[in-house]
């Protein structure tokens, strides 16, 4: 595809490192701001909030979200489990295995988390990603997003 930006030819080594970094930068300062106020990383809060949205999710439901491995998304869970914001019980459906479900103490830290990582995200992005472009990007970056999962790309191995 040969996209053009401004006369010329889209740079797209140069439009990924741009995405990889400004992801890593935001993820990082998140990582930063949930840990300060909430003892939490941006991984913890992404997962307490897929399970909030999503009660009786399974590990490899939290795995197919996040792209990651179902030994990944066990870990995961396990840390929330010993924390006390996750507890499994059996699938009815699957003795193999187990459905999620946040704890109360779980469900009050992602509503307090949602707070901080959304004032976090306004102040790191509101000012660069508003008005028309921004909407673009959104969009752009939801489109790919979309492609990449309807035609199963970047999923991990094993």
């Amino acid at each position: 595809m040969a996209s053009k930006s401004n006369g010329g030819a889209l740079d797209l080594p140069r439009f990924f490192s741009d995405l990889v970094r400004c992801e890593t930068r935001v993820y990082n300062a998140l990582n930063d701001r949930l840990r300060d106020r909430h003892g939490i990383v941006t991984s913890q809060f992404e997962a307490l909030r897929f399970l909030r949205d999503r009660p009786g999710a399974r590990v490899a439901d939290v795995a197919a979200e996040f792209a990651i491995g179902i030994g990944a998304s066990s870990k995961v869970v396990d840390r929330l489990e010993r924390r006390g914001w996750v507890a499994r019980r059996p699938n009815p459906a699957d003795r193999r295995s187990s459905l999620l479900d946040l704890t109360d103490d779980g469900a009050q830290l992602a509503e307090e988390a949602e707070a901080t990582f959304g004032e976090g995200l306004a102040e790191l992005l509101g000012e660069v990603i508003g008005g028309e472009p921004g909407a673009t990007v959104v969009r752009v970056m939801a489109e790919l997003r979309a492609a990449l999962e309807r035609d199963q790309l970047g999923l991990p191995t094993g």
